[in-house]
C-alpha cells in the first residue's frame, strides 16, 4: 500500500489501457473526490455501483452500469441495468462483471488495517475479484469515516494506493413521520412479536414502524441495512443487549455515525452473508418489511421499474422475502401507501403491468389495514386486499377488475 498524492493517483490511472470497468463504493458515501480524479484521468469506463447517489461523475465516455438504481444514476441513457438478487451480485463480479479497479472509501489506515466503515455491501468481493484479475484497489481514506467491524476490517495489503481525504458524510435529517406512514408503521408493529429479528430498510415507513415497537424487548437487527430507527431502539433498551446489530451498510445522522463509530455491538458483514437466504432463515421470528410501488390481486409486487423504466431493481427484497417465510414464525411483510400521492392512483392494482419483483408474502399492510395473504388461496388473497388494503375509492373499480381475472370476488 501506498500514500498518493492526487497528481500521483492521476498519472497510475492515466495509464490504465481500454476501457476499464470501476466497482465503486455506492449507497451514501460514495468516493467522489477519488473518482473525479479517475475521471479526469481516463477518457472511457464503465462505472459499476449500488445506489448511486447524485454527483457521480456524468459525461460522454462515461457509462453506468448497476444491479440497484440509484439516483445518480436513474433514467440515464447510458445506464446498463444488470437484474439481479443483490445476494448475488458478488458472483456477477466474480465471474462476469469482473472489475479492473475498486475504488473504496474508508478510514484511515490503524494497525495495519482500514475500515470500509458505513458501506461494506458488496465491496469485499469486488476487492476479491479484482485482485484475483490483477487490477488496482484504491481507498480514499476519510478522517472522518466511522470505524467498523466484522467484514469491514480490510488489510493493507489488499490496498495498492491510498489517497488522504478530510472530509464529512453525507447525513440524514431525522423527520417526524407523516400521519399516513405514522399509520402503515403502527400496522405493521402491530405484526411484530417479542423477541423478533427485524429487517427493515430506510424511509418514513420503515422509521415509523420501529418508532411503534418502542415498548417491545429483545428485539434483534438482521438486515441489509439500518438507519436511525435502530438507534432510538438502542436508546429505549428494546433491543437484545447479548446480540451484534448485523447490517451491510447504514446510512442516518451524524448521532448514527457516532454511535457506530468504534461500536463493538455494531458488525457488518458482506452482502454475500447478510442477504444469504440460508442464514437469514436461521433467525427465528425474523419479520422482513419492504415496500413496493404496486401490488395487484394476486398479491404480486412491483418495487423496481414504472412501467418499462427501472426505478432502482431487486435489491435484498427477494433474498429477505424467501429468508424470512423460512424462518420459524418469520413473516414477510410488504408495507405501502394504498394511494400514490403524486400519481394521485391506486397502488393496489387489478394485476402487474411490469416485472413482478416478488409474490408469496405473509400480509400487505396499508394505512387502511392489513391484508393477510398467506396460506390463503388466490381468491380470499384478493378479497383481503380489497377489503383491508386498498384505498376505499379503488375498492368498486378493483370488484369489477377481479371478477374478469377470474376472482369473484363480492
Amino acid at each position: 500500500m501506498r500514500v498518493v498524492s492526487e497528481t500521483r493517483l492521476a498519472e497510475v490511472l492515466g495509464r490504465l489501457p481500454g476501457v476499464p470497468r470501476v466497482v465503486a463504493s455506492g449507497n451514501h458515501v460514495a468516493p467522489l473526490h477519488a473518482l473525479s480524479i479517475l475521471d479526469a484521468a481516463v477518457p472511457e469506463y464503465r462505472l459499476h455501483m449500488l445506489n448511486a447517489p447524485l454527483g457521480i461523475p456524468d459525461r460522454e465516455g462515461v457509462t453506468y452500469e448497476t444491479s440497484f438504481v440509484g439516483p445518480g444514476m436513474r433514467g440515464h441513457p447510458r445506464l446498463s441495468y444488470v437484474p439481479s438478487r443483490l445476494s448475488l451480485v458478488p458472483a456477477l463480479l466474480r465471474d462476469r462483471l469482473v472489475p479492473d479497479v475498486v475504488v473504496l472509501h474508508t478510514t484511515r489506515p490503524c494497525g495495519g488495517t482500514v475500515s470500509l466503515g458505513v458501506e461494506v455491501n458488496i465491496l469485499p468481493a469486488a476487492v476479491e475479484a479484482v485482485r484475483a484479475r490483477g487490477g488496482l484497489v484504491i481507498a480514499q481514506a476519510n478522517r472522518q469515516m466511522p470505524v467498523t467491524y466484522g467484514d469491514a476490517v480490510l488489510p493493507l495489503d489488499a490496498i495498492d494506493l491510498l489517497l488522504e481525504v478530510d472530509e464529512p458524510l453525507p447525513a440524514a435529517r431525522v423527520t417526524e413521520p407523516d400521519p399516513v406512514s405514522a399509520a402503515i408503521g403502527e400496522r405493521v408493529a402491530a405484526l411484530v412479536p417479542e423477541q423478533a429479528t427485524l429487517q427493515t430498510g430506510i424511509g418514513a415507513i420503515p422509521d415509523a414502524t420501529l418508532s411503534s415497537l418502542a415498548g417491545r424487548q429483545g428485539l434483534r437487527i438482521w438486515s441489509e441495512m439500518f438507519s436511525d430507527g435502530v438507534l432510538a431502539l438502542h436508546k429505549a433498551g428494546c433491543l437484545d443487549p447479548d446480540t451484534p446489530i448485523t447490517a451491510s451498510f447504514c446510512f442516518g445522522s451524524d448521532e448514527l455515525y457516532d454511535w457506530v463509530d468504534g461500536n463493538p455491538r455494531v458488525r457488518m458483514l458482506r452482502t454475500e452473508k447478510t442477504n444469504d437466504p440460508a442464514l437469514i432463515a436461521r433467525h427465528p421470528n425474523l419479520v422482513s418489511v419492504n415496500s413496493a410501488l404496486q401490488v395487484d390481486l394476486f398479491a404480486q409486487a412491483n418495487a423496481s421499474r414504472i412501467g418499462t423504466r427501472v426505478h432502482s431493481g431487486f435489491g435484498g427484497q427477494t433474498d429477505f422475502i424467501v429468508g424470512a417465510l423460512h424462518s420459524p414464525g418469520g413473516q414477510a411483510i410488504i408495507a405501502l401507501r394504498s394511494w400514490h400521492p403524486k400519481a394521485d392512483v391506486s397502488t393496489v392494482v387489478p394485476l402487474l403491468s411490469g416485472p413482478v419483483t416478488s409474490f408469496q408474502h405473509s400480509a400487505i399492510v396499508t394505512e387502511q389495514g392489513c391484508a393477510s395473504v398467506w396460506g390463503r388461496d388466490a381468491v380470499d388473497q384478493a378479497q383481503q386486499l380489497v377489503d383491508h388494503a386498498a384505498h376505499p375509492d379503488a375498492r368498486d373499480d378493483l370488484r369489477e377488475a377481479g371478477r374478469i381475472l377470474g376472482l369473484p370476488l363480492h
